[in-house]
């Protein structure tokens, strides 16, 4: 090297040494659709575990909502944008049916309902019996009955959310609804009314013998 190249290639008094480019940093770009699909996750898992939860039990809930959240990442397009919580719970109850219809041979539900009601009646025992009061007239009335008090009174949706997964306007949503409270609170009376002579009938001595 003569000395003009040495001159050249000398730094000059302060300038900084050039640094090499940086090697570009390979990552998986975030698409405007994976940010809602990961707020839509954030914002409903733990709501749809429950909704799952009493349907199915705790073991299957998280199957369900899985599938769930498959089915809303495969259609995201298709989920409205105002009512996506609807959106999901009417998708859950599918994936809740398909479950349901597997377990029919079984009957795994029925024996789980049927075995688990009267668990720990001795322990809070006024708590506990008017739990176990309400579940049985719950279990009297027709299925579009209890789903509709389910979605209101259970999961909290309102009358458009709940008209929404049931497929029907917001009007019959509220004619349903109020038949299935009325019809509710009828057979609720029923089991007071009906409760009250039996109680009757151990505290009232009964008359001498003649």
């Amino acid at each position: 090297m003569n000395d003009e190249d040495a001159a050249d290639a000398a730094p000059v008094s302060g300038e900084r040494p050039r640094a090499e480019p940086a090697e570009p940093i390979s990552a998986e770009p975030v698409t405007a659709e994976r940010l809602r699909f990961e707020e839509l996750y954030r914002a409903h898992y733990a709501e749809l575990t429950r909704f799952a939860a009493r349907r199915v039990g705790a073991d299957t809930a998280g199957d369900v909502v899985a599938g769930t959240f498959l089915v809303a990442w495969r259609r995201l397009s298709e989920i409205p944008a105002d009512h996506p919580r609807a959106w999901l719970f009417a998708t859950a109850r599918l994936v809740i049916a398909n479950e349901l219809r597997a377990r029919t041979r079984r009957d795994r539900l029925s024996a789980r309902a049927s075995a688990a009601a009267p668990a720990h009646v001795d322990d809070h025992a006024t708590e506990v019996d008017e739990r176990v009061r309400v579940r049985a007239v719950l279990a009297e009335l027709s299925p579009a009955d209890q789903e509709v008090l389910r979605l209101t009174e259970w999961e909290g949706l309102d009358v458009t959310e709940a008209a929404l997964v049931l497929g029907c306007s917001r009007t019959a949503l509220k004619v349903r609804l109020h038949r299935a409270r009325r019809r509710f609170a009828q057979r609720l009376a029923a089991t007071e009314s009906a409760a009250a002579p039996v109680a009757l009938a151990t505290t009232v001595p009964q008359g001498s013998p003649s």
